[in-house]
């Protein structure tokens, strides 16, 4: 049998803005070399390439030329892709999103690891809060995946907030038909919904390296909150090192970012994926990242 050096790469690559700090390629290509398996992992960041999402059709159709196994989806093409596919998982479609691309015999098929992903990183990281009511900043295509997430884990009401009102209507409303009415409402007044709340998502990219800040006032956390990120470079964002100075218990968005990259790793391989192993890994990589800060 040859070995990894003589079989042909695993070719595959991620679509987003804003994305040189990702670690994704790192976890992809370590896991595969793991397993005696070449893998080629390429960032296609929009704003490098001076592209917004409009360029997504050229980009496929340029991945599938170039022989692509498949590529991720990150923000803000996660909706944006779906219309471009010929087909859906069936968590893709209930979520409207798709982060994972596999491109297979001509066909394009939309899958979504994102939901598993917050879902395995909450029920590790906060197993034991309190779920009545929390409240979710962002209703986007990775919004979408972690309210599906938080309500299949029991959380009782969940308030959306969004910079675009209708998006946060329009994904309560979904969510509602889907868990049971009432379940998922659109938060109308933020300072009242934190104030009643047990636990804050921030499913926004503000936090982000790019967009440094916190997605809502420091002044609406309280030391009884828990608060979750899905925002993993830098791990500890300005939201999160706000929460923790006053006692808050935290999840920050390095499970997530571990747990759908094992999904997607099974996608595009074939293989499964040794997601303890790439736990270890990406604490390693952050470990070096702070330590180069």
């Amino acid at each position: 049998m040859p070995g990894p050096e003589r079989q042909p790469a695993v070719l595959v690559g991620l679509i987003g803005s804003g994305i040189q700090a990702s670690r994704t390629p790192a976890m992809h290509e370590r896991e595969a070399a793991e397993q005696g398996l070449r893998l080629v992992y390429r960032l296609i960041d929009l704003d490098v390439l001076g592209l917004g999402p409009e360029a997504l059709p050229r980009l496929l159709q340029a991945a599938e030329w170039m022989g692509f196994a498949g590529l991720n989806i990150t923000y803000p093409c996660k909706q944006a892709v779906v219309p471009l596919l010929h087909e859906l998982s069936a968590d893709a479609a209930a979520l409207g999103a798709v982060n994972t691309v596999v491109l297979r015999d001509g066909r394009r098929i939309g899958h979504n690891t994102d939901r598993f992903g917050f879902a395995e990183s909450f029920r590790r990281g906060l197993p034991d809060v309190p779920r009545g009511r929390v409240v979710q900043l962002g209703a986007g295509g990775a919004g979408a995946a972690v309210a599906h997430a938080l309500l299949g884990e029991g959380v009782g009401r969940l308030a959306i907030a969004d910079t675009e009102p209708g998006r946060a209507a329009a994904l309560a409303a979904a969510l509602s038909a889907r868990f049971g009415e009432g379940r998922a409402v659109a938060a109308d007044d933020l300072a009242a919904e934190m104030a009643a709340a047990d636990g804050l998502v921030n499913c926004t990219p503000v936090g982000m390296a790019k967009l440094p800040g916190t997605p809502l006032p420091v002044s609406l956390l309280r030391p009884s909150l828990w608060v979750a990120e899905i925002v993993y470079f830098p791990l500890e964002t300005e939201l999160l090192r706000a929460a923790r100075a006053i006692g808050c218990r935290t999840l920050d968005g390095g499970g997530m970012a571990v747990f759908q990259a094992a999904g997607a790793f099974r996608l595009f391989t074939g293989r499964e994926p040794d997601a303890a192993r790439m736990l270890a890994h990406f604490a390693e990589m952050s470990a070096a990242a702070q330590g180069a800060t």
